[in-house]
């Protein structure tokens, strides 16, 4: 009984796991990362609801320009005061009715909030391209973040190895009396310090997939790993900057925003200013009504039918300054909105500088990384060259391993910084992030 028990609740979590990872991408590619995150990530399905809010809020909008329609039934009881005392005899009465009202006349008010409303739907869906684009760089930064380490490792396990080789020549040569005991603890201090930076490199790859997984939401238990591309390669060719921000400035979200801002801001002055002058409603309802002791029910109902249809017109006269209150405050609004416009254009323009700069820069460092590992990968292969006849000095021998581990830790440091820069820079100017 027991091992059925056991049996039923590792097949039920079997069947869970199996579940979620099949909802999940095969290959976890940068593209895969992306795409899986723009379609679940939370802030960003939150931000599709409001743009569903503000679609339904379109909807009522449109339909106010049409006549509204509402119907009434009510019935009555009549009581009568008898030897008895108070008596109800039922049913007595009975009326049934509808009535409708139109608004035939608001200066512009019923168009313009169906004008406004369409554009805080497009805002909404702005705002989620937006935050698309926020998650992206993110997954980006994050991704290549791994890539770089998992070089560093395959690196700094190539030393290991070579430092293990000399270690075992070390040995050879302590034993036969070639080289003093200090000689022989450095090299042995040095595997141990090798050891030590690769497990340092090893603890750096875990600590980005899990920062890449929770930048994904995805479960805890969930065995998340990375496809790397076959190569990256650091591309040199940069566009002027001038051409990139202006293709920013013509397709960001954020600045189609700042001008959607601006059109529904004088939107809703027309609304305000909408709100001080007459008001003309077409209405009209039709009626009927049954009472006990008049005549049959369907006779009465007939005769007794009723449907007035008239005009309304409302005239503001004095509304304790609320509306000149919402007018002023709405000229107020247009202003800020053209001042975020204007903010968001000069955020956006040194953001595209910058970008440029640090891409530049970035490429710099990457030519003299290449350079500096070129060559202190020729002087380690020399000295470990003269460790195999034991000539070397074991200090020198320790500072050119030195040099060669930064060295090599500078390259890829340039050389993917060089690569996630070149990544942003042109998804400024409306370019998708991909390593192909």
């Amino acid at each position: 009984m027991k091992r059925k028990f056991f049996f039923l609740i590792f097949l039920s979590i079997t069947l869970e796991i199996f579940a979620q990872a099949s909802q999940y991408p095969t290959a976890w590619t940068l593209e895969n990362c992306i795409n899986y995150a723009k379609e679940n990530n939370i802030s960003i399905n939150s931000l599709r609801l409001s743009k569903s809010a503000s679609e339904q809020d379109l909807l009522q909008a449109k339909d106010a320009k049409y006549p509204n329609l509402n119907g009434t039934v009510s019935q009555g009881l009549f009581a009568l005061n008898g030897n008895n005392g108070l008596n109800l005899n039922g049913v007595q009465s009975q009326s049934v009715g509808a009535n409708s009202s139109m608004t035939l006349y608001h200066a512009g008010y019923i168009r313009n909030n169906e004008f406004s409303k369409n554009l805080q739907v497009q805002m909404a869906d702005l705002s989620v391209q937006e935050a698309e684009n926020n998650i992206t760089l993110s997954i980006a930064q994050a991704f290549l973040n791994i890539l770089m380490v998992q070089e560093n490792i395959i690196s700094l396990e190539n030393i290991l190895k070579t430092t293990q080789t000399q270690l075992k020549q070390g040995d050879q040569f302590y034993k036969a009396g070639n080289i003093s005991k200090l000689n022989y603890l450095q090299i042995q201090a040095q595997v141990a310090q090798d050891e030590y930076n690769l497990t340092a490199a090893q603890n750096n790859l875990r600590s980005g997939t899990v920062n890449l997984k929770q930048l994904l939401q995805l479960p805890s238990s969930y065995d998340f790993q990375i496809m790397k591309p076959d190569t990256v390669t650091v591309e040199d060719h940069l566009n002027p900057l001038s051409d990139a921000q202006n293709l920013a400035q013509n397709q960001r979200p954020e600045v189609k925003y700042g001008e959607l801002n601006i059109e529904n801001s004088n939107t809703n002055l027309k609304m305000a200013q909408a709100s001080i002058q007459p008001t003309l409603n077409l209405t009209g309802n039709i009626s009927t009504n049954y009472s006990n002791g008049n005549g049959t029910y369907f006779n009465q109902l007939g005769n007794n039918f009723y449907m007035p249809v008239g005009l309304s017109l409302g005239i503001p006269i004095y509304n304790n300054r609320i509306y000149k209150t919402e007018i002023e405050k709405s000229k107020i609004a247009i202003e800020q909105a053209n001042l975020d416009l204007q903010n968001i254009k000069t955020v956006l323009n040194q953001q595209v500088e910058q970008s440029y700069i640090n891409l530049q820069n970035a490429l710099s460092q990457y030519d003299s990384a290449l350079k500096q590992m070129d060559i202190n990968q020729k002087s380690y292969d020399i000295v470990n060259a003269q460790m195999k006849i034991g000539s070397i000095d074991y200090v020198q021998l320790q500072q050119q391993r030195l040099l060669y581990i930064q060295s090599v830790q500078n390259y890829l440091q340039a050389k993917y910084t060089s690569v996630l820069n070149k990544q942003i820079y042109d998804f400024y100017a409306g370019n998708p992030i991909n390593l192909k």
